[in-house]
């Protein structure tokens, strides 16, 4: 494969679990990926990653890139055309007029703001969850906190990266859209709404406006600052990378999911699962009213309104489990690489019964406001005459990754009758074979494509709005989803898999227990610390 650095283009994604980097070319061909394994940490009761872990993250990712470049081609990768960072959507950044964190970074998973999203929600009337930036800054001035008074500015993970690349404090509009309401019309926040926020803060005394804090809005295409020399020599800090490279705007994962799976036109969605599972419909109309902690309505990178149902746990639970198995088989002298246990482990779900035989599973570790809770308690409990299988065991874990999203879902399909054309699958819940298509199918009643870069969607994707990015200031005219489609999708490879009455039935079925057994987990949180 041929390697030119100055039209190659560097995506970088912040996950829960992994920070990925991935180099395309302007064809979309991943020409080196690296990586860097990290893990959020439960601090004085919040979901956090520190800032030094941030920083040591990012460079350990792009060192990780930087050396298989090396391996493959024999180079040292000084430059690339353009680049740009994604990561986990909403969250809780504040830093004050120095630039200085005031506290410790709140992630998506942090469901302690049930009371600011409930307020904000009934005086907007438009949904804003819990995990939202506007609803932490809001639930911080209910709660009185010392920093409130002190905050200058507040964003999100990708907006963080970004600024101390380029010192730009942008957002793209996808990942505005988790921070604060928009109007979709004018593509920025929407300024009823800000003044509202104003108001309901000024009996606090808080001492600034909500306008003044939140990072300006981009769209994709346009240009988000280029890389400084600071911002080069902190990315790489042996001084190989030059300054000058242009960033496109910061992403949330939801956005470069739409872009990853060609998702961004009216009647097509997307569903992204790993550790945490959510899927989004790009909208026709608006919907019919606000559905609190149940469903968000976001944006697509260039603006377009979406509907996106947002599950905190997924494969967090069974990632456990796995690990476990691999201990006791460890402990008889098996030997095995990662991926093969994984393989043989979620495979085995494909050979259980359809219900998973009396099994039932909840995959809480953390709250999870989809289904009301603000904490979580994994469990799994099973019928008096249940099968008691390692592939029905499986299958109820797999099962169980997938519920909370179908409540959201099922407001969607039966409340807001949404029309779907397409459901394409990207992440790590669907590495292996079919199992997490299969599952996905028979949890949405509706045929799923996977594409052959679903494995590592959200990095890649970023990387395809850097080049989109490139290519509009060089003078392409092109809306996002006609480049999209035409560069990069025409003649991609794809399969998809229809779900079969039986399993849809199964799944329905499993649903309906774990549903009842809600009792179980609502007992669980009350009487085990």
């Amino acid at each position: 494969m041929n390697f030119n650095a100055a039209e190659s283009f560097l995506g970088i994604e912040f996950g829960s679990t992994r920070i990925k980097a991935v180099l395309v070319s302007s064809c979309g061909e991943v020409l080196a990926q690296g990586s860097c394994d990290w893990e959020n940490s439960l601090v004085n009761g919040v979901w956090t990653y520190s800032l030094e872990e941030v920083r040591e993250g990012l460079r350990s990712a792009y060192a990780s890139l930087k050396k298989n470049v090396a391996k493959s081609y024999g180079i040292v990768l000084s430059t690339v055309g353009a680049m740009g960072v994604s990561a986990m959507m909403h969250g809780y950044l504040a830093f004050d007029s120095s630039g200085k964190l005031l506290v410790p970074f709140r992630t998506w998973r942090n469901t302690i703001t049930e009371e600011a999203s409930e307020k904000l929600s009934l005086e907007f009337n438009v949904p804003v969850p819990q995990r939202w930036s506007a609803a932490h800054l809001y639930q911080a001035v209910l709660n009185g906190e010392e920093h409130v008074r002190n905050i200058a500015s507040f964003t999100t993970l990708a907006g963080y990266v970004h600024k101390m690349l380029t010192g730009q404090n942008v957002l793209g509009i996808g990942d505005a859209s988790g921070m604060f309401p928009l109007d979709y019309k004018n593509k920025n926040y929407d300024k009823e709404l800000l003044n509202k926020f104003d108001s309901l803060v000024k009996e606090f005394s808080v001492g600034w406006s909500i306008k003044n804090l939140l990072p300006k809005i981009l769209c994709a295409g346009e240009c988000a600052g280029t890389l400084t020399k600071e911002g080069a020599l902190f990315l790489d800090p042996e001084g190989d990378l030059q300054a000058g490279c242009p960033l496109c705007p910061p992403e949330g994962d939801a956005g470069t999911g739409m872009v990853a799976t060609n998702s961004v036109l009216p009647r097509t969605g997307n569903v992204s699962a790993g550790t945490s599972v959510f899927a989004m419909v790009v909208l026709e109309k608006p919907l019919s009213k606000a559905y609190t902690n149940k469903i968000d309505v976001v944006a697509t990178p260039d603006g377009r309104a979406v509907a996106m149902a947002h599950a905190n746990n997924c494969t967090g639970d069974y990632d456990k489990w796995i690990s476990l198995f691999a201990e006791a088989a460890r402990l008889l002298g098996a030997e095995f690489s990662r991926d093969e246990l994984y393989t043989k482990l979620l495979t085995a779900s494909l050979n259980g019964d359809s219900d998973c035989g009396g099994i039932i599973s909840c995959n809480y570790l953390s709250g999870e406001s989809m289904t009301g809770f603000l904490s979580g308690r994994p469990f799994v409990v099973r019928e008096q005459n249940s099968s008691f299988t390692l592939e029905n065991f499986m299958r109820s874990q797999i099962f169980s990754s997938l519920c909370a999203l179908r409540t959201g879902m099922d407001i969607l399909f039966e409340e807001e009758h949404v029309a779907l054309e397409s459901l394409t699958g990207h992440g790590g819940f669907f590495k292996c074979g079919k199992v997490g298509s299969s599952a996905m199918a028979d949890a949405m009643h509706a045929p799923v494509t996977l594409l052959s870069t679903a494995g590592e969607g959200g990095p890649w994707g970023m990387a395809l709005l850097a080049c989109y990015m490139y290519e509009r200031q060089k003078g392409c005219a092109e809306e996002l989803s006609a480049w999209l489609s035409k560069k990069f999708f025409s003649n991609a490879k794809k399969t998809t898999l229809v779900p079969k009455e039986e399993d849809c039935l199964g799944f329905d079925a499993f649903y309906q227990k774990y549903k009842r057994a809600m009792a179980v987990e609502r007992a669980a949180v009350e009487s085990v610390d």
